[in-house]
């Protein structure tokens, strides 16, 4: 698999996130040096896509993901989970050979 997936569910809930941001606005996913593992995924609202961003659109909910963090990405799903120990997003990636138990940082 070569692209990124975004789960209904996370879907729904970057509209719900966003709905007050301008139009275009979504949620960016990047991979950053740092974490207990090697690596840990920043994500946050963005006011819109960089020129160069990958743009993954569902059901009218935008993901943005930069060239840098998009190879480590790759194959992977974004999720929106909610359990008994809280809700949030989270990245269902295949490339990541270990994480940490919060699910934050990871290696490869």
């Amino acid at each position: 698999m070569t692209d990124v997936a975004l789960s209904a569910s996370a879907a729904e809930r970057i509209k719900s996130v966003v709905s007050a941001e301008p139009s275009g606005a979504g949620l960016r996913v990047a991979v950053e040096g740092g974490g207990c593992s090697g690596f840990q995924y920043e994500i946050g609202v963005a006011r819109a896509a960089n020129a160069d961003d990958l743009v993954i659109e569902r059901d009218g909910a935008r993901l943005f993901i930069d060239p840098v963090s998009l190879p480590f990405l790759l194959g992977s799903e974004v999720d929106w989970v909610d359990e008994l120990i809280g809700a949030s997003f989270k990245v269902k990636n295949p490339n990541a050979t270990s994480s940490c138990g919060c699910g934050v940082s990871f290696s490869v």
